[in-house]
This record gives structure tokens, C-alpha cells and sequence, in this order.
């Protein structure tokens, strides 16, 4: 069954709410564990979120960050997610926190998934082999992380019986998307983690996720994703911007 779509008046109240079931995950694994492991969205939806977040009360020098996905591109790009990360969250009382980066220069996109994975498993340990709290957003074609329709690694990312990775993903052909290489946390990240928040605006968007959450779980992430029993919550305002 399909997760209760929690509905917000307005944009601050819920990237506030957003921020709070994060930050309370966070919490949760700190206490747990004496660490905890956040991975957050790219693109625009995430950044008012990320302002409510980079002020929580919590011990950041614990937490480290990381993404769900990432171009594979350098911080310097205008459109990296870790330079969005921390110019968004990774400041104030948050600053403390260490970075985890998905992409590492001078290699394939095959090869810098691969040091990502090894990196986050490492982290990870740290955490009781997870992560405790995870944002997700969702493009108009319904993807999250880097889990594109048509793309050739798309089954390889959902699929339920791979254990916690991270993969390259090469751009899309014929005007299909991503246009870059991207580099993308599976399906396992997300089924394991201890919160998953996904935030939603406008109607466009939830009209979207309302019909991919019945797709098939092979090809569709959305279906997937609640398929595979992660803790998901899902969190919209009609308030597109």
C-alpha cells in the first residue's frame, strides 16, 4: 500500500516538516549508534529544507553527509549537488558535519560509483551498516536518485536482491534523460535506511507519484521504493515554488 500523502498549506510549513522528521531521524542514530549518516536530494526542491535542517540541534561533528546522487561533474559545475549541499545545509552549526562526495575526479563514472560505494559502506559501519535519514525528491518522470526511465542501468538499481551499492549511470541517448553521467545510490541505500522522507510540490508532481506508486516494481522507482518496505513518508505542498 501506498504511503498516506501528508499534505502542507504552505512551502515553509513543509520544508520545516521535512526538516524535523530528518533532523528527529538523525537524532535517533546518533543516540543508537554515537553516528549518524544523512544522504540528501539535489536540485532546487530540497534547498528551503535544507535551511530548516542546518540549524537542528545536533551533534553535527557525528553526522556525516552525503548524496543519493550526484553528476558526474566537479564541485566548481553550477550544477554539482554537493556544491548545492553545502551551500544550503553544510553551513552554520551544520558546517561541522563531514562531507561524503559521490564524485571523484579524474576517472570513469564506473570507477568513481565504485570508490563512492566502498566510502559509504566504510561510513556506513559506523551507523550500524545504514543510513539513518534520507531526502528524496522526484523529477515529473517520476525518477528519484539517478533511477531514470529507459536507462540501461535502471533494473540493476532497483533491484531487490543487490545488496547496498553505488553505480554509474551513463547519460541518456537520443534526447532521453540524464544528459550527464550521473552516479547513484540503489535501491538497498534507501530499503535499509531508517527514515526516508520524500518531498513533493505542486500537483503536477503528485498527480505523478500517485500513478507510479501502482507501476510495476521492476521498471517504475516510485513503486519500487514502497515495494521494497522502506520507511517511507511522503510530504507535499501545492506550492510548486
Amino acid at each position: 500500500m501506498p504511503p498516506e500523502i501528508q499534505t502542507f498549506p504552505a512551502r515553509d510549513s513543509w520544508a520545516e516538516a521535512c526538516a524535523n522528521r530528518l533532523s528527529d531521524a538523525l537524532s535517533a542514530g546518533l543516540a543508537e549508534n554515537g553516528a549518524a549518516l544523512f544522504a540528501g536530494a539535489g536540485g532546487s526542491t530540497p534547498s528551503p529544507i535544507y535551511a530548516h535542517l542546518s540549524h537542528a540541534d545536533l551533534e553535527w561533528s557525528r553526522i556525516t553527509a552525503t548524496l543519493v546522487d550526484e553528476r558526474h561533474v566537479p564541485e566548481t559545475s553550477p550544477v554539482s549537488n554537493a556544491a548545492l549541499l553545502k551551500q544550503t545545509l553544510l553551513t552554520g552549526p551544520a558546517a561541522k558535519a563531514r562531507f561524503l562526495p559521490l564524485h571523484h575526479a579524474a576517472v570513469t563514472v564506473d570507477r568513481a560509483a565504485a570508490l563512492a560505494a566502498h566510502e559509504l559502506r566504510a561510513a556506513a559501519g559506523w551507523t550500524g551498516g545504514r543510513i539513518d535519514a534520507v531526502l528524496l525528491g522526484m523529477g515529473e518522470d517520476g525518477h528519484i536518485c539517478s533511477m531514470f526511465p529507459e536507462s540501461p542501468t535502471l533494473k540493476t538499481l532497483l533491484h531487490p536482491d543487490i545488496p547496498p551499492t553505488v553505480l554509474g549511470v551513463p547519460s541518456g541517448r537520443d534526447g532521453m534523460a540524464p544528459p550527464q553521467e550521473r552516479i547513484s545510490l540503489n535501491l538497498a541505500w534507501l530499503a535499509g535506511a531508517r527514515s526516508v522522507v520524500l518531498a513533493l510540490t505542486g500537483e503536477t508532481k503528485r498527480r505523478v507519484f500517485e500513478q507510479m506508486a501502482g507501476g510495476d516494481p521492476a521498471v517504475t522507482p516510485i513503486a519500487a521504493l514502497i515495494a521494497s518496505g522502506a520507511p517511507l513518508e511522503v510530504l507535499w505542498t501545492e506550492a510548486a515554488r
